[in-house]
């Protein structure tokens, strides 16, 4: 198992644009195995490969339907947006209220270089959004309201100082 470390908000990294993966090699196939190996050791439903310090346009999403590999994903369609609670495993879990939108078709790469259009709503489509968002320097609390940024950013900075006094 490869789990790699989470990065985590105000990680610079974070907000950086990924590169579009021009050629899907072992390299490749290594990293989804990393992000599935990460996400499924964190008990989250997607990661990007940012997250792990990669800054390449992929990222994996399961929410209990099997494992979907996104290489170079790119959002076509979008239907009716909704608010919902959201996490991020770059926010330690921390979540918030997000609009999104409940359906969306993708078309994106496999790890077999095989060109996918997944239709999904619910959850699903929740998840590959945030993680596409990820992809694009795009983090939940930007989606926020100023009152869930502000909680938002309280319970970080206590978690990180119970982290840097060895608390959690």
């Amino acid at each position: 198992m490869a789990k790699k470390r989470i990065r985590m908000f105000g990680d610079p990294v974070l907000r950086e644009k990924s590169s579009s993966v021009k050629k899907i090699d072992d390299k490749t196939i290594k990293l989804i195995e990393d992000l599935e190996d990460t996400m499924r050791a964190a008990s989250g439903v997607g990661l990007a490969a940012n997250q792990i310090g990669v800054l390449k346009r992929v990222a994996v999403v399961d929410t209990g339907d099997g494992l979907i590999e996104l290489i170079n994903p790119k959002i076509i369609k979008k239907e009716r947006e909704i608010e919902q609670q959201e996490g991020c495993l770059s926010f330690y879990s921390l979540g918030c209220l997000i609009k999104r939108a409940e359906k969306i078709s993708i078309i994106a790469k496999n790890s077999k270089g095989k060109k996918v259009k997944i239709k999904a709503e619910g959850l699903l489509a929740r998840a590959i959004q945030q993680e596409i968002d990820h992809l694009n320097g795009v983090l939940i609390i930007d989606h926020a309201s100023n009152e869930d940024r502000r909680k938002i950013l309280l319970e970080m900075n206590e978690l990180r100082k119970q982290y840097q006094e060895g608390k959690i």
